[in-house]
């Protein structure tokens, strides 16, 4: 067995791998990244003397942190049940959308433009009405946050449920198949591994838009901290924020890639070695 190599090695992976006398995993490889992005940003704000309002050293961010972890905890629980409520509805909306724009063909010609249409409007520029028609509560978020998300899934999927081998549509035809039944038994498990990868989107479009919303007006959440910490110059606070911000996408991304491996088995998967095994 020989193995074939696409795309270009990690820098320094070999010289690495091979000085530590096996292959580092991918996760150490990130962590040790980052580890040393923190360190040369610590070094820097203390060898330039940058002030905290301006830019916090790691150090200061950490601090803020612990300092603010009660009223963090408390901001992550309510963004996360805006983005879990509006991402689920983003799909079913986008998964509702591209299965009527298959099975209706002249109906989904019309919509589909319109769908188009909607999404070039600017969501922030949203954000103001729904909290104009909805009020200061949940509902303007998870709104906000399925007309950002939506799209994705309903495009990934509509390319699944198209992009069908016609052998495959001809031979159902032949034995009586109804339009339904294709959808059901041919188009729809095609279609899973697009949906995934459409899924991933969305899940990350779904916490930008939380942020967004309660940027636009709310009473909590952790768009809400990082407002109000920029009203009061507490940088870390912000920075703090984000972190965690960035943490909470970062585990719902890898539920739903998690969702994949188990409901979606032979969806293609991203290797970052780009190896494959040739006899």
């Amino acid at each position: 067995m020989s193995q074939v190599s696409f795309g270009p090695p990690r820098p320094g992976s070999t010289q690495l791998d091979a000085a530590i006398g096996s292959p580092l995993p991918d996760w150490a490889l990130a962590l040790a990244l980052a580890a040393t992005v923190t360190l040369l940003w610590e070094m820097a704000i203390r060898l330039f003397s940058v002030p905290a309002f301006v830019l916090p050293a790691p150090s200061a961010v950490i601090r803020s942190l612990i300092e603010n972890w009660a009223q963090l905890a408390a901001a992550t629980e309510s963004t996360a049940l805006e983005i879990l409520l509006g991402f689920v509805l983003a799909a079913i909306t986008g998964i509702a959308i591209a299965l009527v724009i298959v099975r209706f063909d002249r109906f989904g010609r019309a919509l589909y433009p319109l769908i188009v249409l909607f999404q070039n409007v600017p969501k922030v520029a949203l954000a103001p009405i729904f909290i104009l028609w909805f009020g200061f509560d949940l509902a303007p978020k998870v709104l906000l946050i399925v007309v950002i998300a939506f799209f994705p899934v309903a495009i990934d999927m509509l390319v699944g449920l198209q992009s069908v081998e016609p052998s495959f549509v001809a031979l159902m035809q032949s034995v009586g198949a109804s339009r339904s039944r294709i959808l059901l038994d041919v188009r729809i498990p095609h279609s899973l591994p697009h949906l995934m990868a459409g899924l991933k989107v969305a899940i990350t479009f779904s916490v930008i838009g939380a942020i967004v919303g309660e940027f636009a007006g709310a009473s909590r959440g952790l768009g809400y901290m990082i407002q109000f910490a920029s009203t009061q110059l507490d940088t870390p606070l912000i920075f703090a924020a984000l972190l965690v911000v960035s943490v909470l996408g970062l585990a719902f991304y890898y539920v739903v890639e998690l969702a994949e491996r188990v409901l979606v088995p032979w969806a293609p998967k991203f290797d970052s070695t780009h190896r494959i095994q040739d006899s």
